[in-house]
């Protein structure tokens, strides 16, 4: 430093004289470039002169500062010096962490008693001389010490079950932890602080542990007032919270509890015993523990109703089993462990016929053997001491043991010894004698079925609900060509059906039948159909869903019926064409007759009228037959195309509000040439407030017509036609009657058919279609006709029509 300041003063010097003889040259011959150069040159100088003189200062000022810094430095090594002797002396240990990374500084000592290792490396490892969790909340202080520089004061002990005093600070950016050893009333502390610590943490374990617990639990100091409870406490005193319950000092036990609770603790002042008390409103039975020392007392109360509540249902239980084992059929005695008896219902005393006082004092097993044996109620046994050890075996056994006693009265016992787990044999003895006799009578029973069913004529299989063949009569395999041995191997239904189909038709039948043989059991249904074979035969069959899974199916043989079925049918069918032909028959040629018909009335009225020339009286007579015969030919014919349509469905009424009485009388009016002619008394009795009703006025008049010119045609002359009308709840009655030849009982049940009649005295008989007429108009119209009549006596047809047919076909329909 001083070699570059003296270096620099030189350059200085020399710059300087250079100057000045570079000025003293120039002199003579100044220039302005010259001048420039001059001024550069002297602030260089300049410069140069004023840096040595702040170097030279600079250097002095040095100087200084560093024996002042010598100074102080020796000063602080001293006190280093002496700090570290005073660490080194005092019992401690001081830990630094610099935080740059490296090892952390260890200062002093402890003495070996403090269980406080010296090596370094040991000592930081703190889980090797400190108890666990003290080694564990070191390093959770320090790691906060680290983090937030949270300072910290604590006791740790050490494996040896000394104490050590902790404490860490920061101090100028360095983490420091002081160790001290505890000695003396510092010990005692720590030590009495740490035994509080535990005590107090098992009593706040134990207290958490009781308010976790449903049953109320509380303590009390020595004068008796509550100090602590439980939430189920506080529930149980109807309080929200066991501070509340505290503060109050509400109390769980009534009067009469704490006053049993004083009489009746024992020499250890503990305290128990059930009582019932009044907990959250409802009445419980509690088991109440109670312990009570010179510092204070504690209890528990735990809620045993669901015990008491079970205990009861226990009983009741083993009441009601009682009961229903008294209710059995067959006896049943149960016996203990130790062999005795405990239990026997109504049916084993029964059966057995003991004394009551006998089975009562709790026999043994073997002493009830005796006794029914001396009785001779058990089976006789050559050896019965053998016989009665065998038995005695089921008491080791783990398995229920089955025997058989055929008894000397002739029954059949099946007894069943069935071991307990916990010890003792429970006996049940069913008498079979009947189930026996069942069997045997069911055995023939099934040899007189199967006989049965092999000499039927109607075919018989049933397969089970796996699909295989299980049962057949020999008329199966006769219908269906299928051997004996080929059966025996009950094949399933599949192969079943594989050798008895022949054609299409054959597969889709025994393929349905199959379907209804191992579909599911909601899926299968009775089914009914026919079958046509290959060869001609007709087969009905059957398939019926059997209770257990099977299919009954059967099969008949209906050839002949089917052939003579078949021969009706053709023959109905030929007699409905027959019919058939014969309605168009008439249809033609009523259709064909009428039209000359009406050419011949039309002429016969011509000739008939004077206006064409007057005709003897022969000729007249002539056109008068020709007119009449005329007449009653064309009724003839309207009637049977009346019927035609009717029959042709075709037929429609023209419906109409008719007055009944008007009716009545234009029908007899049109009669009354006729009913002049036979000298016939006609008398009408037609009320005046008949009324209206609903008709075809036209076919209404055809009816009444029809049915007086019957009446007419088989009334004797001077004879008495009446015909009478009458309403009663919407219908309206027509009734004519004669009092005439009348009609024989044979002929009665017909006379609605058409071209049905008789012949009575010297009258023939009409064409046997008015009656039908009648009958075909007033059914249209929604009525009903009957006929009634006795031979001699006359006949009498009452004919029903409804007075409005919409309303009735209304009601019918409802």
């Amino acid at each position: 430093m001083k070699l570059g300041g003296t270096a620099l003063a030189g350059w200085s010097l020399s710059c300087g004289s250079a100057a000045a003889d570079m000025l003293a040259d120039t002199t003579a011959a100044i220039s302005p470039d010259n001048m420039i150069l001059f001024g550069a040159l002297g602030g260089m100088c300049a410069f140069a002169v004023t840096a040595s003189v702040a170097l030279v200062r600079h250097r002095k000022q040095s100087g200084l500062l560093t024996d002042a810094l010598e100074k102080e430095k020796s000063d602080l090594k001293f006190r280093v010096d002496r700090l570290e002797a005073m660490l080194n002396t005092d019992e401690q240990r001081v830990i630094v962490w610099t935080g740059n990374g490296a090892m952390p500084q260890i200062w002093g000592i402890l003495p070996e008693k403090s269980g406080v290792p010296r090596p370094p490396a040991q000592l930081l490892a703190f889980g090797s001389w400190l108890t666990a969790k003290c080694a564990g909340d070191l390093e959770r202080h320090l790691d906060m010490l680290f983090r937030t520089g949270e300072a910290f004061t604590t006791t740790l002990k050490t494996r040896t079950g000394t104490y050590v005093e902790a404490l860490g600070r920061t101090t100028g950016g360095a983490v420091v932890l002081r160790l001290r050893d505890l000695t003396g009333e510092r010990q005692m502390q720590a030590e009495l602080a740490a035994r509080n610590a535990k005590i107090s943490g098992e009593l706040h374990m134990l207290h958490a542990l009781l308010d976790a617990m449903p049953a109320p639990a509380w303590q009390r100091d020595a004068e008796g007032n509550l100090i602590w409870a439980n939430q189920a406490y506080a529930e149980a005193v109807d309080m929200t919270d066991a501070d509340l319950a505290i503060k109050e000092g509400a109390t769980f036990l009534d009067a009469a509890a704490r006053t049993a609770m004083a009489v009746q603790r024992n020499e250890d002042g503990c305290f128990n015993a059930r009582i019932p008390i009044v907990a959250s409103g409802e009445r419980r039975v509690f088991e109440v523990t109670d312990v009570n020392a010179n510092v204070g007392g504690a209890g528990i109360a735990v809620d045993i109703s669901e015990l008491e509540q079970a205990q009861k249902e226990l009983g009741r239980a083993e009441d009601f089993h009682g009961r229903t084992l008294d209710q059995l059929a067959a006896a049943v005695a149960i016996y203990s462990a130790d062999r005795k008896l405990q239990f026997y219902n109504a049916a084993f005393r029964q059966l057995w016929d003991l004394d009551p006082a006998f089975l009562e004092s709790r026999p043994e097993d073997s002493a009830v053997l005796d006794a029914l044996r001396a009785a001779r109620k058990i089976p006789e046994q050559a050896d019965y001491r053998v016989w009665r050890n065998k038995m005695m075996e089921s008491y080791q056994s783990l398995e229920a043991r089955e025997s058989w006693w055929h008894l000397p009265d002739g029954r059949t016992l099946r007894v069943i010894a069935n071991p307990h787990p916990q010890g003792g044999v429970t006996y049940i003895y069913e008498n079979v004698t009947e189930q026996l006799d069942l069997e045997s009578r069911y055995n023939a029973l099934t040899r007189v079925q199967g006989e049965t069913l092999d000499n039927l004529s109607e075919a018989v299989a049933v397969f089970g609900s796996d699909g295989r063949l299980r049962l057949w009569n020999p008329a199966f395999g006769r219908i269906w060509g299928l051997e004996e041995d080929q059966l025996s191997e009950l094949p399933h239904v599949k192969e079943v059906v594989s050798a008895c189909t022949l054609n299409e038709t054959e597969r889709d039948a025994w393929e349905q039948l199959a379907g209804n043989v191992t579909g599911l059991l909601d899926n299968r249904t009775q089914k009914v159909s026919r079958l046509e074979r290959h060869n001609g035969d007709v087969v009905d069959y059957a398939t019926v869903p059997l209770p257990d899974g099977g299919t009954l199916v059967t099969f008949v043989d209906v050839t002949d019926s089917v052939n003579v079925e078949r021969a009706l049918l053709e023959k109905n069918e030929a007699l409905e064409q027959a019919d058939q032909i014969k309605n168009a028959f008439i249809q033609h040629v009523s259709y064909e007759l009428r039209s000359p018909l009406t050419n011949i009335i039309g002429f016969a009225q011509l000739l008939a009228d004077p206006k064409f020339g007057e005709l003897s009286d022969k000729q007249s007579e002539y056109a008068d037959y020709i007119q009449s015969s005329s007449s009653a030919l064309l009724a003839i014919i309207n009637d049977i195309l009346d019927l035609a349509t009717l029959d042709a469905g075709i037929m429609e009424l023209d419906l109409g509000e008719v007055d009944v009485a008007p009716t009545v009388a234009a029908a007899v009016e049109g009669l009354k040439d006729r009913i002049a002619e036979a000298r016939i008394n006609l008398r009408t009795h037609v009320p005046g407030d008949v009324g209206m009703m609903v008709a075809d006025e036209k076919r209404l008049r055809q009816v009444l017509f029809n049915l007086i010119s019957n009446a007419v045609r088989y009334s004797e002359p001077d004879g008495v036609v009446d015909v009478s009308c009458s309403r009663e709840d919407d219908k309206v009655t027509f009734v004519v009657q004669d009092h005439g030849y009348g009609i024989p009982a044979e002929i009665l049940t017909q006379v609605f058919n058409r071209f049905v009649g008789h012949d009575t005295g010297s009258r023939r008989q009409g064409a046997g279609l008015g009656l039908a007429i009648v009958k075909s108009f007033v059914e249209l119209h929604g009525g009903t006709v009957d006929i009634q009549s006795a031979e001699g006596k006359g006949t009498t047809v009452t004919c029903v029509f409804p007075a409005r047919p919409e309303l009735a076909d209304q009601a019918a329909a409802e």
